[in-house]
């Protein structure tokens, strides 16, 4: 068995599929879907009826370019109203090495969460912290050691309700099945992080069309996340206004020829557009990089702001991604607020090399360690889907390098 997964992204602007393999440490792409999203707002599906057309659709783009049917997908879902509550659980180990295993482990976070979650929120998942050994010794990974008792202090993630039910009802209806479901910032903290992440603080900022989530992870965890209500969507709503231009053109306009930072705009190089009257206007780039410029900066100003109010902690790294962070010269704008010793960050598989990729890809690797961690192969294609695809594969003379075990307590 291969382990190719399936990572789905209902997000404002676009629905995005990707189909990966998990081999040797890291994601070879299979596939990526990605259609204009419909119902959506600020990541929230409002509107049921409409974004199951885009739902269709990329799934049927998908399925075409594999050749094979998804029915099971992992899922990311909106970090509205998230709730983190440290608990704790214990288990008593009854083989008799007493050697704990990977179902000993499993049965210890079952019972840090055993009703810890409310009737109105849904559980996203649950990171050890740290397991301690017969009330004595501590260890992040407690397997093949060996104890009486096993206890585990853990972060329990939860979300309401109402913000994973209905993506998943309306996969459902098109047949497709959810076996895990996540926040976006931990996908993309596992797309970027590093070793030395997991000892340190870090922030993730994902700017995305109509939001931008802030989160704080101590150590690799994730302990606080908020949404600030401003995204892409805005810095074309700036240029439509002061250029009087279709919101069509200033996207194109911000992704094919200004610069997100206005120092090495030039003040000679113009484009020329049809307005909302058809007439016919020049566009400077130093003049639109200038706007561009003032609303990033904008959105990292607030950012920071909001990881102060998060946590008192030192935070060592930033994570800045979503599309827009690939804009040319982002990083001066980064640099600007946050100072020149904070790294940047770029997706770098190839298929998806970009940056509003991550969360896709992310959770893709976030997946595959988690089942790891249960002695598991992690795959959202079974047996059969995974040998019509390696027959389609061989027919164009090309090679994969891929079976679903649900959320973290299942099988």
């Amino acid at each position: 068995m291969k382990e190719i997964i399936s990572s789905l992204d209902i997000g404002s602007s676009t629905v995005k599929l990707v189909v990966g393999e998990y081999y040797k440490d890291e994601v070879h792409v299979l596939s990526v879907s990605e259609v204009k999203s419909k119902g959506v707002k600020k990541g929230v599906i409002v509107n049921p009826e409409e974004t199951l057309i885009s739902l269709k659709e990329l799934f049927s783009r998908s399925e075409e370019m594999l050749n094979t049917k998804i029915n099971k997908v992992i899922l990311l879902v909106p970090s509205y109203y998230a709730e983190f509550i440290v608990t704790e659980g214990s288990s008593t180990i009854t083989n008799e090495e007493h050697t704990i295993e990977s179902h000993d482990i499993i049965r210890t976070l079952q019972a840090c969460v055993y009703n810890k979650v409310p009737n109105n929120k849904e559980f996203i998942s649950i990171t050890p912290i740290e397991f301690t050994l017969d009330e004595e010794k501590k260890t992040k990974n407690p397997k093949g050691m060996k104890a009486n008792k096993l206890k585990c202090k853990a972060i329990l993630s939860l979300a309401p309700k109402k913000n994973v039910y209905t993506a998943i009802s309306l996969l459902e209806n098109i047949g497709v099945n959810v076996c895990d479901i996540n926040f976006g910032s931990v996908s993309d903290y596992f797309e970027f992080k590093t070793k030395e992440m997991d000892k340190k603080n870090t922030a993730v900022i994902n700017i995305g069309d109509e939001k931008t989530e802030v989160s704080v992870f101590k150590k690799g965890i994730l302990i606080e996340t908020e949404t600030i209500e401003l995204g892409s969507k805005n810095i074309d709503r700036d240029i439509c206004y002061i250029y009087d231009i279709r919101r069509s053109e200033a996207r194109e306009l911000k992704e094919k020829f200004a610069l997100a930072h206005k120092r090495n705009a030039s003040t000679s190089w113009s484009e020329e557009v049809s307005n909302n009257k058809d007439e016919r206007i020049k566009i400077n780039q130093y003049e639109i990089s200038e706007i561009i410029y003032s609303r990033i900066r904008e959105i990292l100003e607030l950012s920071k702001k909001q990881i102060n109010l998060l946590t008192k902690l030192e935070i060592s790294y930033i994570i800045v991604t979503g599309g827009v962070s690939e804009l040319n010269d982002f990083n001066l704008v980064v640099d600007e607020v946050f100072g020149k010793e904070m790294q940047s960050f770029k997706v770098r598989e190839i298929g998806c090399r970009h940056n509003k990729y991550s969360s896709v890809i992310g959770f893709i690797k976030y997946y595959h360690d988690k089942l790891a961690f249960r002695d598991r192969l992690a795959s959202t294609v079974d047996e059969e889907g995974q040998q019509e695809l390696l027959n389609s594969r061989k027919s164009n003379n090309n090679t994969i390098l891929g079976k679903v075990y649900g959320y973290f307590f299942n099988n």
